[in-house]
């Protein structure tokens, strides 16, 4: 594993993961204009879930490089990341399922959210997440839950929106499970350092 950890440090490999997942960001934010342009102020911030997961994950691999650590951001990553990367992914094969039709964005759309949901966790064992990072994170990631589903700004998908309450249900859960994964790779695995040598 060894060999793994120091491509993951490599300056350039960083460099390399941080402008994919920044132009992916810049995607997201633009993919959800159309919403944004209808979604009350007050809510703006919580409606873009993937790309600020995304976002949160970029500010990681910015400190990275700068061989700094920013827990709570990380916690943010690596929760979110997972969470939205398997929810988009679920959420595609769904729309297959229920039109029987599923444009090529659809397609790319489970291969980046599936990449996205193992970055987080694939960078973990550099995180310094303490428990009160932990907490935030889900703090956050619950509430979103509730702006999603009880103020019902969830993200437009197609025919989706007659499952609502399924989604909303299997969303709750989901989040559950992400922060059950960060607690894990972030408090009950061996922590390296950001130097390959460390």
């Amino acid at each position: 594993m060894s060999w793994l950890f120091s491509i993951l440090v490599n300056k350039t490999f960083l460099w390399m993961l941080l402008i994919v997942n920044l132009l992916g960001t810049i995607y997201g934010y633009i993919w959800y204009i159309p919403q944004l342009r209808n979604t009350p102020e007050h809510f703006m911030v919580f409606v873009p879930d993937s790309p600020t997961a995304s976002l949160f994950f970029c500010f990681v691999l910015i400190a990275f490089l700068m061989n700094r650590n920013w827990p709570l951001l990380e916690v943010l990553a690596i929760i979110t990341l997972f969470k939205y990367g398997v929810w988009a992914v679920v959420m595609n094969l769904l729309t297959l399922w229920v039109s029987g039709d599923l444009p090529w964005e659809g397609y790319m759309l489970m291969v980046s959210h599936g990449a996205m949901a193992i970055q987080g966790i694939l960078y973990s064992s550099f995180y310094r997440v303490k428990l009160w990072h932990l907490a935030a994170g889900a703090l956050w990631t619950l509430h979103n839950d509730f702006i999603d589903y009880v103020y019902m700004q969830f993200p437009v998908y197609s025919k989706l929106f007659l499952y609502i309450q399924n989604i909303g249900y299997f969303t709750f859960w989901l989040s559950i499970l992400s922060i059950a994964l960060a607690y894990y790779f972030t408090q009950k695995t061996p922590r390296f350092g950001l130097n390959p040598n460390v």
